[in-house]
């Protein structure tokens, strides 16, 4: 850091114009302020706030339902102590709409409180639930106005939204970003190895297969095995599922994530 009080200089100059140590302008200081790569280091800094939590999600989406599945908690701060069962980061936002967020624990709760205030606000203004994509939409909206004003903080999370259309009564995915956009998936993950799970999803749903509600389960669970590269128990990990002929968002039990893990263990020994 600069010395101060040197007899040329004035004490009121902007923090947005000091330097670091090697005289380089500081532009991460600001959310505001982009750098001359055009980039805005505090959402590069969101996005490695989602990696460095430990955490990986994964959501795919089949011919008639949506299954998203998350880590509990990062393996490597493991407490003995801790009842794993109060740990989570699947939110039912409406009775039929869920969100899965990965990344800093606050921020995904802080986020799913804001998104069942502003479902219940639709239903009130318009008579009917939000649909999943226009959920996803005001997350993103709201992601973007962080990067606006140096009085926010962008949120070091990634949203997934997972629910069924009802008018055109598809199964929908969506990921939000701390940079303020979604995306629709067939297939998706986040989180710190989601490169891996990626590459094992586009091999695995390379011809778009028609996946049945289990196949869909069981598809993103092995897919979070192999970018752990370890076999999950039933507790580790939660799993949020809407299917069409049941549209409503529920968490799987313990019991029902165990008999998937069965299944698939039977199919890797065949």
């Amino acid at each position: 850091m600069a010395a101060a009080g040197s007899a040329g200089e004035s004490s009121g100059v902007s923090s947005s114009r000091r330097t670091q140590g090697n005289n380089t302008p500081s532009y991460d200081r600001l959310v505001t302020v982009f750098a001359p790569n055009g980039r805005l280091y505090q959402v590069d800094y969101a996005w490695n706030a989602v990696r460095l939590e430990g955490v990986t999600s994964v959501g795919v989406r089949g011919a008639d339902s949506v299954c998203v599945v998350g880590q509990r908690r990062a393996r490597a701060t493991k407490d003995k102590l801790l009842d794993t069962a109060s740990v989570s980061r699947l939110f039912p936002i409406t009775e039929r709409v869920g969100l899965l967020a990965t990344g800093i624990a606050g921020d995904g709760r802080a986020l799913a409180h804001e998104a069942r205030n502003q479902t219940a606000e639709f239903r009130f203004k318009w008579g009917y639930e939000m649909p999943p994509d226009v959920l996803a939409q005001w997350i993103a909206d709201r992601a973007q106005i962080c990067t606006q004003y140096v009085s926010k903080k962008p949120s070091g999370v990634v949203a997934m939204v997972l629910g069924i259309d009802d008018e055109k009564e598809t199964p929908q995915l969506f990921t939000c970003n701390p940079a303020g956009y979604f995306l629709g998936h067939k297939a998706a993950s986040v989180g710190h190895k989601d490169r891996e799970a990626v590459n094992f999803l586009e091999k695995k749903m390379k011809n778009n297969p028609s996946l049945s509600f289990p196949e869909t389960i069981q598809m993103a669970i092995s897919a979070l095995q192999f970018a752990l590269k370890e076999d999950l128990k039933a507790t580790e990990i939660e799993v949020g599922v809407v299917r069409k002929d049941d549209p409503t968002f529920r968490l799987l039990t313990v019991a029902e994530i165990d008999e998937h893990l069965k299944a698939i263990n039977q199919s890797k020994q065949n």
